[in-house]
């Protein structure tokens, strides 16, 4: 008889204290020992994680009234200007802002040292943050400035929304060229001098779901430390399966989250400012996302290893910047990790952007939540597209 278990199913043995849960990492390890069939009928839940700098995030932030009152019309936070087109006391803060009198790549390659995302990390710090307001004042709000200094703490309300996170899968990326590149996978070596990757592979949450039959609108997740939700796909959500030239099953590739979460609940530890030589600032994120195991086609996929997952390799010279297709082929997780790959008949050494200890020591706290019986699993009220979508992305074009 094939195993299907339901939500419920699993969230009353987490009431009760006797959900088993593994991480992805522990999975492999038991899915190797005892088969998919028979871990499927002992695993109740598999804990995933990623830790690495992920652009389109940022906080909604209220706030609260002045004596007399403002309707802010511009607003900057640490001389980072956020985005006020939305209510009186309102405002939305982007991770990669950067503050008027950056000099950006004028001195080239910039430095870009601050950005949104330092100062999404200072107040989830508790750090105080300097408030500029400036108004062209109103009836009900007659006043015009506002300078003053708040901290998280201070203000109404602070939530994470981040539009588009948790790239189910990203290149690897290479440089051609006989210059240096500047790029948002980091700062690239000329004539294959390095390769950059960005995705934690066998702990990566969404190559552990790859056809979205377990994670859409309403999983609660493991977000910046707290407790989150997937609050719809990301943007950018073009999910598709890898295929190499001979058409074999390689893993997920496109697919994207957008994120929801109390910034009050989280910590410095898993939301932390970051810069990029060239290029600009961004915020480092941590998730974590709880697989349950339905049946064993969900455990097959979330058992997968470093060596079963692979990542196309990408010029960023020309290839990537022009939207040429095609790439140089491809490399597994294992081959990343190890330090070396080859890539046009030469050894390239291969570093990560994202921290694959930190995924670990994620997809681990969220285990104990679970085990603890203090982190249920959110049933999706709606499902995700997945590759079976076929959506495609547009093409900009001038006209």
């Amino acid at each position: 008889m094939s195993l299907e278990r339901s939500f419920k199913e699993i969230n009353e043995r987490i009431k009760k204290g006797k959900a088993v849960v593994l991480t992805a990492e522990e999975v492999i390890e038991k899915v190797k020992e005892k088969g998919v069939s028979a871990a499927a009928r002992e695993v109740d839940v598999v804990t995933t994680g990623t830790f690495g700098p992920m652009c389109s995030s940022g906080v909604f932030l209220n706030f609260g009234h002045a004596a007399p009152r403002i309707r802010m019309q511009k607003v900057w936070l640490n001389n980072v200007p956020a985005y006020t087109g939305i209510a009186a006391v309102d405002a939305y803060l982007g991770a990669t802002e950067l503050p008027e009198d950056d000099p950006l790549n004028s001195n080239y390659p910039g430095e870009f040292r601050y950005g949104g995302g330092h100062v999404i990390e200072e107040l989830v710090s508790g750090k105080p943050v300097k408030l500029r307001a400036i108004s062209y004042g109103t009836d009900c709000y007659p006043r015009r400035e506002i300078e003053t200094t708040i901290t998280l703490g201070d203000i109404n309300e602070a939530f994470l929304f981040n539009p588009r996170n948790c790239y189910q899968n990203y290149n690897c990326a290479v440089n051609l060229s006989d210059r240096v590149i500047y790029t948002y996978m980091g700062t690239l070596k000329p004539n294959l001098g390095n390769a950059h990757f960005s995705t934690s592979g066998q702990l990566s949450p969404l190559l552990k779901d790859p056809y979205f039959k377990t994670i859409g609108i309403g999983t609660r997740i493991f977000l910046g430390g707290g407790i989150g939700y997937v609050a719809w796909n990301g943007t950018q959500h073009f999910p598709s399966i890898l295929r190499d030239e001979s058409g074999r099953e390689l893993n997920g590739s496109g697919g994207t989250l957008a994120l929801i979460g109390d910034l009050k609940q989280m910590n410095a530890r898993w939301l932390m400012g970051t810069s990029f030589r060239g290029y600009g600032a961004t915020l480092t994120v941590g998730v974590g996302i709880p697989i349950p195991v339905l049946n064993e086609e969900i455990l097959y996929h979330a058992a997968k290893t470093d060596e079963e997952l692979f990542a196309p390799i990408v010029d960023y010279s020309d290839a990537y910047p022009n939207r040429k297709p095609g790439n140089l082929g491809f490399v597994s997780y294992a081959e990343l990790k190890k330090g070396t790959i080859r890539v046009m008949g030469k050894d390239v050494p291969s570093a990560p952007l994202s921290s694959y200890p930190r995924a670990r020591e994620i997809a681990g706290i969220l285990k104990q939540w679970i085990q603890k019986g203090d982190f249920l699993l959110g049933e999706p009220v709606q499902s995700l597209p997945g590759p079976e979508s076929g959506i495609k992305a547009n093409v900009l074009e001038e006209k």
